[in-house]
């Protein structure tokens, strides 16, 4: 079993593989519209077969159905009487059209919706599309660590220089930057070359990993039966199908070396995502089904040697981006 972990340099315990609830939002307005509901009672399901599986942290955010997503977390979590301290949840400001003292008020929000559990981890979503600059971001920040609103702070989708910046504020204040969450998997490697992991790795940084698992291109359910595409292709488009016949040899990788542990090749692959780098990464899977839940939390039940886990890198690296 994979031990937990700490999110950067702060005392915060977690396990290596979290769960993460955006579509939680589905069946709800013109954005989460196009992905279908989940029932209150797979939810609770849901929570509970990802907690007794030794998962204890779940991240959402305020832009997944506007504090939805985050209601039904914490519904689910009271749901199970699964105590406050028993788990760590991370949730993200929403910086569309907003200066940085918005958080104040959206702080507010989040600490309702997510009652009786506390803000464990809080970041700002991305840098894009705001009238805030990365100062004023890390000085409200600061403020709601200070008025204890909440217990650490983080980014999202920060290149190597924001994310340097964005720590070196929040050194001045001695305050750790605990994480910078952003897309990272076996087919999609880019933040080994592009310097932010070689940082997080410097500075003490988590990665938080979310797609981890390509939506759900590595689980290799499409590679074995195609028919599965006609549905996939209506999210993610028909790039989805192509994509299948390139990552075969990466996926009979996975799936020969998951025959020496009884688990799958998703299970293989979130395994080597949280391993192959020491503790710098933790990743997020979505359950929006029972089964991943239970898939999710079986991957930490072992742990890839060396020479498998360079085994799958060298698979992957022609194929990542």
């Amino acid at each position: 079993m994979l031990e937990k972990r700490t999110l950067g340099k702060t005392d915060i315990e977690v396990s290596p593989i979290g769960i993460g609830v955006m579509l939680w939002a589905g069946g709800q307005g013109l954005i989460w519209g196009r992905f279908p509901g989940i029932a209150d009672e797979i939810k609770t399901t849901i929570i509970r077969e990802a907690f007794d599986g030794g998962v204890n942290f779940f991240d959402t955010a305020e832009i997944y159905g506007f504090g939805k997503s985050e209601e039904y977390l914490s519904t689910a979590l009271q749901a199970n009487n699964i105590e406050d301290p028993d788990v760590v949840i991370g949730t993200k400001w929403r910086p569309i059209l907003r200066r940085a003292r918005n958080m104040r008020k959206s702080i507010d929000a989040r600490i309702k919706f997510l009652d009786p559990y506390t803000v464990d981890l809080y970041m700002v979503h991305f840098p894009w599309l705001t009238f805030s600059t990365v100062k004023g971001q890390m000085k409200e920040l600061t403020t709601l660590i200070q008025k204890n609103k909440v217990r650490s702070v983080g980014v999202s989708n920060f290149k190597e220089d924001r994310m340097r910046k964005a720590h070196t504020l929040l050194e001045d204040q001695e305050i750790p930057l605990a994480v910078n969450q952003v897309q990272y998997s076996l087919l999609r490697r880019n933040i080994e070359s592009n310097g932010i992991l070689d940082a997080a790795k410097e500075l003490g940084i988590t990665i938080i990993a979310y797609s981890p698992i390509h939506q759900g291109l590595l689980t290799g359910k499409y590679h074995a039966n195609p028919e599965l595409l006609k549905h996939k292709s209506r999210y993610f488009g028909r790039g989805f199908k192509q994509a299948i016949k390139k990552t075969q040899p990466l996926i009979d990788t996975l799936s020969e070396i998951s025959k020496s542990y009884n688990a799958t090749p998703s299970q293989v692959a979130l395994n080597w995502l949280v391993t192959y780098h020491g503790e710098t990464v933790v990743a997020i899977p979505g359950a929006t089904k029972l089964g991943h839940a239970q898939e999710s939390a079986g991957a930490m039940a072992f742990k890839l040697n060396q020479s498998e886990m360079n085994e799958i890198a060298q698979a992957s690296e022609k194929l990542s981006g």
